[in-house]
């Protein structure tokens, strides 16, 4: 078991630190990416797509289901996620269903990974990692991943004029909405008629070293609050050498409040740089 909990971890890390070191790499356009000509059917559309979000609930926890993917390694959890819109979210991992074993906290300010088995840390400050402030991707990138939202990288939120900003083809069963900014292009596969965003996918082409993309599919939805909200996602994380899936699936899914926003670390944690995680992880691929 500990092994296992082990490789979910460094699985984890994996995850959050390539994706974000996505941002890191030189610009690229999307190939022949459609441009729809028609604008006010193009605003109506993508008014739709922002108001399918589930915006009524400012806190969503959930019992969670993690398998998680990396190579021939392939591995069950369970954990407990946890967020406060434009606050916090929080993943948690569970050894025999109630020990925690890792914690992942993001803030709008900071990046905490805490893991319990090693008895050490990272705390981060977005501004301090070059890949994550130089493409952009902070709290409110994630946040619109796990709500099934539009996002434009830098941005906490977006307003009306924002909007424009986006491309969408509109020529298929489902709509594909575009947007290329700085480094990275980014899709999303939405639904015509509700608007419910079907996949995101972030992507960069690099000529020399092959093509990086992480894929957020969404599988199913539940009711939160009388809204649709996504309780099952696949991430998929693929880079020229190596791949990371991880499936999440929400159970029990609430709004409960009474919890504690920010997390406290112990004395007897010792803080690691990104420096020294990232390369332990890396030697772990």
């Amino acid at each position: 078991m500990m092994k296992s909990l082990h490789f979910m971890i460094v699985a984890m890390m994996a995850a959050v630190l390539l994706f974000s070191s996505c941002g890191s790499q030189k610009k690229t356009t999307h190939p022949n990416a459609p441009i729809l000509t028609d604008t006010t059917e193009q605003a109506n559309f993508l008014k739709t797509v922002r108001n399918s979000s589930q915006i009524t609930s400012r806190y969503v926890t959930s019992k969670l289901k993690f398998v998680v993917e990396m190579g021939p390694q392939k591995i069950n959890l369970t954990g407990n996620l946890r967020m406060l819109r434009d606050d916090v979210i929080r993943l948690q991992l569970m050894a025999f269903g109630f020990v925690e074993a890792g914690r992942f906290e993001f803030t709008k300010d900071e990046v905490l990974i805490i893991d319990r088995i090693n008895k050490q840390f990272i705390r981060a400050p977005y501004r301090y990692i070059d890949f994550l402030r130089n493409s952009g991707i902070n709290f409110y990138t994630l946040q619109a991943l796990f709500w099934n939202e539009l996002f434009i990288p830098g941005l906490d939120n977006l307003s009306d004029k924002d909007m424009v900003k986006f491309t969408t083809d509109m020529g298929g069963d489902e709509a594909v909405i575009y947007l290329e900014k700085g480094k990275i292009n980014y899709s999303w596969l939405a639904n015509q008629k509700t608007g419910r965003i079907k996949m995101t996918n972030i992507m960069y082409r690099d000529p020399n070293h092959g093509k990086s993309q992480l894929n957020w599919n969404y599988e199913s939805y539940g009711l939160l609050n009388g809204k649709p909200f996504p309780n099952d996602m696949i991430v998929t994380l693929t880079t020229p050498k190596k791949e990371v899936k991880v499936s999440i699936k929400l159970n029990y899914m609430g709004t409960d409040d009474q919890w504690d926003t920010r997390s406290t670390v112990s004395a007897k944690y010792r803080e690691v740089t990104i420096d020294e995680l990232l390369k332990r992880i890396m030697s772990s691929f």
